[in-house]
């Protein structure tokens, strides 16, 4: 990313599919001096329209909030839960992580270039890499190539790194972000709601031993 956005010749506009305010707010600090930025806040993985609608509500705050030196515009797609239902559901019985992750990510991305390619948008990326769950390889790939697909150029990144992730947790706090503690799928959402029983039951265990 770094030598791409060195040999940029001035500012540039870009579509940064975006997860969440908090993901997106390290990736727009490390954009905005290259980019006019649109945040396309395409997610319905997302379990609820509540949840949906908390989550791009922070996203709009963010934006509005943070000075950035080049523009940054949202773009809302609006919640379509069934459409990710239908590339999810034969997975449904996958860990987290696995072919389930990987169509959500092109569902998403997919609409991210069309997006682009309908507003002539000349390139595009995602917040997805910031999070240390998600892995980036795949990302990138997925995204470079739907990007060729649509005649969108895909800016190859990991915002995790040089501190990515830990900065957004700072920004997150500046702001006063929602920190959702879940990707945002039903299957994501159980699989935490295990983890946090699993460890009550453990800390329970412990105070008994």
């Amino acid at each position: 990313m770094d030598n791409c956005l060195s040999a940029l010749k001035g500012v540039e506009k870009l579509a940064l599919h975006s997860c969440c305010g908090p993901c997106s707010s390290a990736c727009i600090v490390r954009l905005a001096s290259h980019f006019e930025i649109t945040v396309f806040y395409y997610n319905p993985n997302i379990d609820t329209l509540d949840e949906y609608t908390h989550r791009a509500g922070e996203q709009r705050r963010l934006i509005a909030e943070m000075p950035t030196p080049n523009p940054v515009q949202f773009v809302d797609a609006c919640y379509t839960p069934a459409e990710f239902e239908a590339v999810a559901n034969p997975f449904g019985a996958e860990q987290e992580g696995g072919s389930r992750c990987t169509a959500c990510y092109a569902l998403r991305l997919e609409r991210t270039a069309i997006f682009a390619r309908e507003r002539e948008i000349p390139w595009m990326c995602s917040t997805l890499s910031v999070s240390p769950m998600k892995d980036a390889v795949r990302i990138n790939e997925i995204g470079n190539r739907v990007a060729e697909k649509h005649g969108i150029k895909w800016l190859w990144s990991d915002f995790k790194k040089q501190n990515g992730y830990q900065q957004s947790i700072a920004l997150s706090r500046e702001y006063g972000l929602y920190r959702q503690d879940y990707c945002g799928c039903r299957w994501s959402r159980q699989a935490r709601c295990e983890q946090v029983r699993q460890k009550l039951s453990d800390d329970c265990t412990d105070r008994h031993m």
